[in-house]
């Protein structure tokens, strides 16, 4: 059986981690990404998500105000860790106490952000999802004006990139696939 485009790309796809390019990612392009990652399936429509955007003339400003919240031996080390990418989309969802729409929630923005990586990945912009310890800080939530009911769900690294890295092999489906035998 032939595989299709979507099939390609998700094979194709990887997490760009550096090594990017020095062309700016716009807010234009993300918000077009974004617009057509917003059909992610969401559990009785809640489309619990948020983002906010931090351009590349802001990575700095916004990098040591979030390294900040490290110990003062970590605080460079971070600094220049967050200003490698050339942009950064902070992912944010609606978390309700009840267990299964938070459950629900999540799944939704994890899927979103697929979407949003794939819509990425074949405009070659590079993506990588981080879920470093600074978003579960409180001073973090409060420096990006993250409600009491809401969760950062990850840091989205962003830019464009020549190299793409080899792919990395993946536990084969027989050894994660079983039936229910009643």
């Amino acid at each position: 059986m032939e595989k299709s485009n979507l099939a390609s790309v998700i094979r194709e796809r990887r997490a760009i981690k550096r090594g990017y390019t020095n062309k700016i990612v716009t807010e234009e392009t993300i918000r077009d990404l974004l617009e057509a990652a917003l059909w992610a399936p969401t559990h009785g429509m809640r489309q619990p998500w948020r983002f906010i955007f931090v351009a590349k003339d802001k990575l700095p400003v916004f990098a040591k105000r979030v390294a900040s919240t490290y110990p003062p031996e970590r605080q460079e080390n971070r600094e220049n860790y967050l200003n490698e990418p050339n942009a950064i989309l902070v992912a944010v969802m609606e978390a309700p106490e009840i267990e299964k729409q938070w459950d629900e929630n999540f799944g939704a923005v994890a899927t979103m952000i697929q979407n949003f990586w794939l819509l990425a990945w074949e405009r070659q912009l590079g993506v990588v999802w981080k879920t470093n310890p600074h978003i579960y800080d409180k001073k973090v939530k409060e420096i990006l004006d993250v409600k009491e009911n809401e969760k950062i769900v990850g840091f989205i690294h962003m830019g464009y990139f020549d190299e793409k890295p080899e792919p990395k092999a993946r536990i084969p489906l027989d050894d994660k696939f079983s039936r229910f035998e009643g």
